[in-house]
């Protein structure tokens, strides 16, 4: 019987020994004896026929990169092949996995989308591993399938119908092919990642035009996705320090369209994020390219009315700037100045938190240069009849090295914003504004007495101007309204209008 089962195999199959034992490429296979050979089992026979290694043609790379490229069935294991071969086996199933399945009906299910699932998750656990190395056609091999999975234009109606782009409080969407995009991205990061990944050759294939599109996959309505993308461009960054420039300028031009065109992006969180630990690399002192940065995109990021989204990310790259120099705090305090709110309360308490911060960092230099326009806007605040916008500039005198400014330029604070406190002594609805208004007050009397009085002297003076002026003007109109009320008899005569006179020419 075993004989029999024996004889129907393929006599080729017999001329070839298992390609683990033998460690020779499958480009250099000869024929070896096939009559000393002999399987004693079903199981020994079937382990050979894994091991063979077939040539299968293949039209993904150029000619110039296929030379001595040799695919493998993609199906084997990467168990079942020797160690020359697993390169080779990496392309294969790259090459399965370029065709793109469609996720768009939930309830479909076929045998091909289960098949690249599975070959995604055998090429993760590869490159995973460690023990992988790449050579240029892996990589070539590698890039394409990324492109062909990953970069895809998005649907309109699959973005938000709001000009603000992604609200706060809007539900995210998700995207139903993600169980491999998912896998996609994992393997790209692993891949990446790789110490034995060759930069040199690597930065070929991960190119600008790879880059480009890579960030266009930022505008994705999925928040997993923008998340996986982060965590890749902060890498590619860190490995192929060559493309850094152009991604600076790429992210920098994704602003710009943001800021001055759209105000319509998803991605601008994520950008930031990555940004901030961009930025902490920064050598000192700061190149004239980094300022502009910062003038040009980081500044203007302030007006967009989606602010609250990227807010958190975009104060810590301000942050970080002004601790390389700074002398920039004076910049970022004059851009919160010129976009400061109006009408919209949680951006002014936004604008509010980031100010404290940048002056807690702000020098006394500095500071003299911005503090009448800064306390003019803050005694604005301090009267806001939005009572959390009034108590968070109350609390800006809690913070220490803010109150020593304050204290050492209180002959020019002090009467800026004495005038704001008075009305809100008298007039504020709110409690707790109320009680944190006479504890500044209290502060300022025990600190410079004299200075309060003259303060309180000098607004006594203003408003008994203020109410001259306004009597002034009840008697001008006073007087005005019974000029009108008088009527001359003259005045209600209706003269006879005389009838034009015919025209002596005839038309």
């Amino acid at each position: 019987m075993l004989k029999q089962i024996l004889s129907k195999l393929p006599r080729k199959l017999q001329k070839f020994d298992s390609l683990d034992s033998s460690g020779i490429d499958s480009g250099n296979h000869t024929s070896s004896s096939g009559n000393g050979a002999q399987c004693t089992s079903i199981g020994d026979s079937i382990s050979n026929r894994l091991s063979v290694v077939k040539r299968v043609s293949s039209a993904v790379f150029p000619a110039s990169i296929m030379v001595g490229v040799e695919a493998v069935e993609p199906n084997l294991s990467f168990t079942d092949v020797s160690d020359p071969q697993k390169q080779n086996l990496f392309i294969s199933k790259l090459n399965l996995c370029c065709e793109v399945s469609d996720f768009s009906d939930p309830d479909k299910t076929s045998a091909e989308q289960d098949l690249k699932h599975q070959t995604l998750v055998e090429l993760v656990n590869f490159v995973s591993s460690g023990s992988a190395k790449f050579n240029e056609p892996a990589i070539a091999a590698m890039c394409k399938m990324c492109a062909i999975n990953l970069f895809r234009v998005f649907p309109p109606k699959h973005r938000s119908n709001s000009t603000s782009g992604e609200a706060e409080d809007e539900e995210p969407m998700f995207d139903p092919s993600w169980s491999n995009l998912q896998l996609v991205y994992d393997l790209l990061l692993r891949f990446i990642s790789c110490s034995s990944l060759d930069a040199k050759v690597a930065k070929k294939y991960i190119d600008h035009s790879f880059i480009s599109r890579l960030l266009d996959l930022f505008d994705s309505e999925d928040p997993r996705e923008r998340d996986c993308l982060k965590t890749i461009l902060h890498r590619i960054y860190g490995k192929l320090m060559v493309h850094r420039p152009f991604v600076r300028k790429a992210v920098s031009n994704i602003i710009y369209r943001f800021v001055f065109e759209t105000e319509r992006h998803n991605g601008i969180a994520e950008l930031l994020e990555i940004f901030g630990s961009i930025i902490s690399g920064f050598a000192v002192p700061l190149k004239e390219e980094h300022k502009m940065f910062f003038w040009r995109a980081l500044i203007p990021l302030h007006k967009p009315k989606p602010v609250g989204v990227y807010h958190q990310q975009l104060t810590y790259c301000i942050i970080q700037f002004i601790d390389k120099d700074p002398k920039l705090a004076n910049s970022v305090i004059t851009g919160l100045l010129k976009y400061w709110p109006v009408t919209n309360s949680q951006k002014e308490l936004m604008f509010i938190s980031e100010l404290e911060e940048i002056l807690e960092m702000t020098s006394m230099a500095e500071f003299l240069t911005i503090m009448v326009p800064l306390f003019r806007r803050i005694a604005f605040c301090l009267n806001s009849s939005h009572y959390q916008v009034a108590e968070r500039a109350h609390l800006l005198w809690n913070n220490e090295h803010i109150f020593n400014l304050i204290m050492h330029n209180r002959q020019v604070i002090f009467p800026l914003i004495f005038p704001a406190l008075e009305r809100n002594s008298g007039n504020h609805w709110n409690q707790a504004v109320l009680n944190l208004t006479q504890s500044i007050k209290k502060m300022f009397c025990e600190m410079d007495e004299e200075l309060v009085l003259a303060c309180q002297g000098k607004m006594e003076e203003e408003n008994s101007r203020s109410s001259e002026a306004a009597e002034k003007r009840k008697l001008t109109w006073e007087r005005l309204e019974t000029a009108a009320s008088f009527k001359p008899a003259a005045a209600n005569m209706i003269l006879p209008v005389k009838p034009p006179a015919a025209c002596p020419v005839a038309c």
